[in-house]
């Protein structure tokens, strides 16, 4: 299993502990360009033109749930997720 598919389950799994650098290589590996917003908000642009917006999570360094399901989501769309 790549570490692309080990990300991916994870996701899906919907963990407590899915941190932003999990989330920022797993995004990149799926065609996605990070592009920094204001403040903590973030962009991340898919190369068919699809936006998935989220805030950088902080003090914490791990997602909640709704960002968990966007992302979701949106790699579902790109099909990277069936």
């Amino acid at each position: 299993m790549s570490k692309k598919e080990k990300l991916i389950e994870k996701l899906l799994s919907r963990p407590t502990n899915f941190t932003w650098n999990e989330t920022v290589r797993l995004m990149g590996q799926c065609n996605f360009e990070l592009v920094k917003n204001s403040g903590s908000r973030r962009v991340f642009k898919h190369k068919s033109g699809l936006k998935i917006f989220l805030h950088e999570p902080h003090p914490k360094n791990t997602l909640l749930d709704y960002a968990m399901e966007m992302l979701i989501e949106g790699l579902t769309s790109v099909g990277e997720i069936r």
